[in-house]
């Protein structure tokens, strides 16, 4: 007799549910706990700013492309067994990272944790579909929400903490350590289901998906620095672009697809998609874009860092499980345009930092930050996974969570490029006499590089260029707020007229 012989009812489903949390703890903490190390990472190993760029995308970028394939080979092959092939592996590579020589071993093996972790998390989230059903689901999903976010909220702190004391690849002995506590509670409790009606594994649309996405995302890491009209720019653009059409192709014609396309004919279903990739640019990309400022740029160490990423990330503790106790009285889409509108003046808020300290014109918006994007980040999961039959479970997982964190590394890409061109900006005004290395300077900005900095710039004064980094980071901002806003009305919009869940 196996553990889960033992177990019946709630108490099995409430160990399934501990597993899918301990997962959802651990993928968060995979791609914040290398943003602070980043600064550090970039002293301790030799590298070019577009390669240290890796270090975050490698891990989101195979997270994202690979979470619908293994979706698919979670409802084909079995929930259980895909579940416990991802976490393994996620250990294995979390183990291996620990002693990784130099950056290309670092990113070749954040790839690997990208892949094992979109199979770890589409198994166990497609396996605990089949353990909740009605009111019970979304709780259980909300739950998952919640325990995502403590991940983000720990991650920054617990990764400071390992840095300051053991160094920066401590930071990959916790996931490893993560990664096996989930191994354990899945090996015993999780039970073992798949979707009878799945037939094969969409290799071909797997495989485009996943190249499309990683040519488009390095052509967005390359151009602030070889320029957007440039040949290997443009080609790469230009082959992701007719990838993502091929893609297409290849879904409609298949008679068991990766994504089914028909699914967007739904107002309900597209409306949850643009949900997913919605709080990327009002949050996540603060995730990697603030720790390497505080500690490359403004001083901090890795410690006092991560205290002030928690503020942001610390709303996520609650908020999710109270906004999905909300929705008995307020339609989803109030929930998700409040939220997204308090995100939006956080930004504007964040603005006005002058850089430096942590005052209360950084702590503050930061708290009304991570409070907006609480709000829909407690009703995502559940709705991920109710528009479609309870069979279609790994495909329901598998395209929203694609959404989301493709969307992320997306994101995270394009944000990162507009960084730099508006430091590269600032750098030919501020600098005239530098002009010829303004791309160079702004990647080495955006990477938290200052020491290359200064050398580059060797005749300016600290403040000055600190003042043009400022007034960029200020600028991209607005955007951001802008951006959020906007997707605060269109997200209002297409859930609107929704019964609350």
């Amino acid at each position: 007799m196996n553990a889960s012989s033992s177990f019946s009812g709630a108490g099995h489903r409430g160990l399934v549910l501990l597993a899918a949390c301990v997962v959802a703890i651990t993928n968060p903490l995979a791609f914040t706990g290398p943003a602070v190390a980043l600064p550090i990472i970039g002293q301790a190993l030799e590298g070019s700013a577009v390669e240290f760029g890796w270090v975050t995308n490698a891990f989101m970028l195979t997270f994202g492309s690979c979470l619908m394939t293994a979706g698919s080979l979670a409802d084909y092959l079995g929930r259980r067994r895909v579940f416990l092939v991802g976490v393994g592996l996620l250990f294995l590579f979390s183990l291996a990272l620990c002693f990784a020589p130099n950056i290309l071993v670092i990113n070749i093996l954040r790839a690997g944790q990208g892949i094992a972790a979109a199979a770890a998390f589409a198994g166990i989230m497609a396996a605990l579909a089949q353990e909740f059903q009605g009111p019970g689901s979304m709780r259980a999903f909300s739950l998952v929400g919640t325990s995502f976010g403590v991940g983000l909220a720990f991650g920054p702190i617990s990764s400071g903490f390992l840095i300051d004391i053991f160094g920066w690849r401590s930071i990959f002995a916790l996931v490893a350590l993560l990664a096996a506590l989930a191994y354990a509670l899945g090996t015993a409790f999780v039970r073992e289901s798949r979707d009878p009606d799945a037939v094969g594994i969409d290799w071909k649309g797997s495989i485009t998906f996943t190249a499309a996405l990683a040519l488009f995302t390095n052509a967005i890491l390359i151009a602030p620095e070889k320029g957007w009209r440039d040949v290997e720019t443009l080609v790469y653009l230009i082959i992701s672009i007719s990838l993502f059409a091929l893609f297409s192709v290849i879904e409609i014609r298949a008679k068991q697809p990766m994504l089914d396309l028909s699914l967007f004919r739904f107002p309900r279903f597209v409306a949850v998609q643009m949900l997913a990739a919605a709080p990327a640019y009002a949050f996540v990309v603060l995730l990697i874009l603030l720790p390497v400022r505080f500690v490359g740029i403004d001083g901090m160490s890795t410690l006092d860092a991560g205290w002030i990423m928690g503020v942001l990330c610390g709303p996520l503790l609650f908020l999710p499980l109270i906004a999905g106790s909300l929705t008995r009285w307020l339609s989803a889409a109030t929930l998700c345009g409040l939220g997204f509108i308090m995100a939006a003046a956080g930004l504007l808020w964040l603005s006005r930092w002058p850089g430096g300290e942590a005052t209360p014109l950084l702590l503050g918006p930061l708290l009304v930050i991570g409070a907006g994007i609480s709000l829909p980040w407690g009703l995502m999961d559940g709705l991920a996974v109710s528009v479609v039959p309870r069979e279609r479970a790994g495909m329901a997982t598998g395209i929203f969570n694609t959404t989301r964190v493709a969307g992320e590394g997306v994101a995270l890409a394009v944000v990162s490029a507009v960084l730099s061109a508006l430091v590269a900006t600032h750098i030919k005004l501020d600098f005239p006499d530098a002009s010829a290395n303004a791309g160079n300077v702004a990647q080495r900005f955006v990477a938290g590089d200052l020491s290359s900095v200064q050398s580059i710039l060797v005749n300016s004064a600290r403040e000055a260029i600190f003042n043009s980094y400022h007034s960029a980071f200020s600028s991209l901002l607005v955007i951001l707020s802008g951006i959020t806003l906007l997707t605060a009305v269109v997200i209002f919009i297409a859930l609107r007229g929704s019964a609350p869940e």
